[in-house]
């Protein structure tokens, strides 16, 4: 199996998030891989090329959500010691999580999933299974059951 060096682990900030946060940081720990966690502002996919604006109201939406991955990120003792980096962008979640894991040459996407079903999947759609389908590596999903697996290894 390739070593993994470096690992993308996107987070929408809900607890479900927090399980996959949680089980990137524990598997960075066992690899001495990197950790990217990223956040992306949904914005839509029409306006992907606002990465840094400079106009007050993006630039504070930015800083606002900067803040709360960084509230984020602390509540894990597990990130001590590890090297993260954290980033926050404008755009559409799915592309920028594939753009970004293409850019940094990421190892593997290790992300949540809320396993919806039905309706709500075809309504509301899977960031997941999107990115699934187009990333340039392994992607590695955790699913809302995988509570019961980590929280019996912690």
């Amino acid at each position: 199996m390739p070593k993994v060096e470096k690992i993308l682990a996107p987070t929408d900030f809900s607890g479900l998030a927090k399980l996959g946060i949680r089980f990137v940081l524990e598997m960075a720990r066992d690899t001495k891989a990197e950790v990217i966690i990223y956040h992306v502002v949904d914005l839509g996919e029409g306006l992907k090329g606002i990465h840094s604006p400079l106009t007050p109201p993006y630039h504070d939406m930015l800083e606002d959500n900067r803040r709360l991955l960084d509230k984020f990120i602390s509540d894990f003792p597990e990130r001590l010691d590890l090297e993260i980096r954290l980033v926050v962008e404008f755009g559409a979640p799915f592309k920028n999580i594939v753009e970004l894991a293409e850019k940094e040459n990421v190892d593997m996407i290790v992300m949540s999933t809320h396993g919806r079903t039905g309706l709500d999947h075809m309504i509301l759609g899977s960031v997941t299974e999107r990115v699934i389908a187009r990333a340039p590596c392994p992607v590695l999903v955790v699913p809302r059951r995988a509570t019961r697996a980590l929280s019996s290894a912690a």
